[in-house]
């Protein structure tokens, strides 16, 4: 006869298979009386899990709760749920990125040795096409979370593009998975104005600060500032071009890190850009292959503007209409 901790176990991995099960069964299944069958459900009970007895059959099955107990996993599924949280944490899945980060962290601390070489074999041997991205630990994004989620000020040291560092002090509001990055933004306490901090630059400094009140982000949600920052009021050109298309379809012409685009009329839109060389705007308002018209930008992108003009029409003069 089983221990009453393994037949325990025994009885919520047959529970767990979604089909009704009679006393009977079970009694035959774990080698115990129909009573000892009654008295465990009483204990998977008292423990969370939510057996419902059938009525007319004197069987069991296991249902939904209003809370989520410990689940048991064979080895497929431990594997499979691995790789899916790895994919989501790597921001395949818009919205989930915090919450598979720590579903990640506790499940592998759980994994058995010969599972987790499984699961780390996998991502060794899988190649991700496109611009590897910066490494960021898991540890890091989950104090930032956590920070987010208590409304809890967070000091971190931070390492900014041009090299310098330094210690800062934020009231973090939202942690960010945006093309090819993590971004954590927050209001700098100390600047008094919200800001945008590379994940991979950051090292937290635990324990987190007091509560804060969160504050109103000067955008209506949060994927649209951190777009404006990084698409146009970081970099030392910029433009704003008239798109003769309305903002629905510019959208699905312009990547989110390319360019802002806001709304004109039904029938046009504006398209807020930026970039480090007057070329590179002409290239990024001109790769979206819509008709434009420049509103606003500085005399270097005119320039270029003409120039790939005078160049594209000479690549096609010698050619028949």
């Amino acid at each position: 006869m089983l221990e009453t901790s393994a037949r325990l176990l025994k009885l919520l991995a047959l529970l767990q298979t979604h089909r009704d099960w009679t006393g009977t069964e079970l009694s035959e299944r774990l080698g115990v009386t129909g009573r000892t069958v009654r008295r465990d459900v009483e204990r998977l009970r008292e423990l969370g899990y939510p057996v419902h007895a059938n009525q007319g059959t004197a069987g069991y099955r296991l249902g939904a709760g209003a809370a989520l107990p410990p689940l048991l996993l064979d080895d497929e599924e431990a594997v499979a749920v691995a790789v899916s949280l790895r994919g989501a944490s790597d921001g395949s899945v818009a919205g989930i990125e915090e919450a598979a980060v720590r579903a990640l962290s506790k499940l592998e601390q759980v994994l058995p040795p010969r599972l987790r070489h499984r699961v780390r074999t996998l991502r060794g041997a899988t190649v991700r096409v496109g611009t590897p991205r910066a490494t960021v630990e898991p540890d890091t994004l989950m104090a930032i979370a956590e920070a987010c989620q208590r409304r809890e000020q967070l000091r971190f040291d931070y390492r900014a593009h041009g090299g310098a560092s330094g210690i800062r002090k934020v009231e973090p509001h939202s942690l960010v998975h945006f093309s090819r990055h993590w971004y954590l933004v927050a209001w700098d306490v100390d600047r008094g104005d919200w800001r945008t901090f590379r994940v991979d630059r950051l090292t937290p400094r635990i324990p987190t600060g007091p509560r804060f009140t969160p504050r109103e982000l000067p955008e209506t949600d949060v994927a649209t500032y951190l777009s404006r920052q990084l698409s146009v009021r970081t970099w030392p050109y910029q433009a704003t071009v008239l798109l003769h298309v309305s903002a629905d379809d510019a959208s699905a012409r312009v990547w989110p890190g390319m360019g802002v685009v806001e709304a004109f009329d039904e029938h046009s839109c504006r398209l807020h850009v930026g970039a480090d060389t007057p070329e590179a705007l002409v290239w990024m308002i001109a790769s979206s292959d819509l008709d434009f018209t420049l509103l606003t930008g500085p005399p270097e992108l005119v320039a270029a503007l003409r120039r790939q003009a005078e160049r594209c029409s000479g690549a096609v003069r010698e050619f028949p209409e």
